[in-house]
């Protein structure tokens, strides 16, 4: 059976564990046509542009 060679301290076990809590950031930028910010590449939802052409309709409420 595979036993460790020696205690692994608290903070080495931490500083393992505390790798993955962080959350990224979203890519927003802004859209070149209704100048709104947006995520990076999906459709505006205020202008329904995606890559300079027209991809949906958008309501206007």
């Amino acid at each position: 059976m595979a036993v460790p060679k020696g205690k692994i301290s608290k903070q080495r076990k931490h500083t393992r564990r505390s790798a993955h809590w962080k959350l990224t950031v979203p890519g927003i930028v802004e859209c070149p046509q209704c100048h709104s910010m947006k995520l990076s590449h999906r459709v505006c939802k205020k202008c329904g542009y995606y890559d300079g052409k027209k991809v949906m309709e958008v309501s206007e409420n």
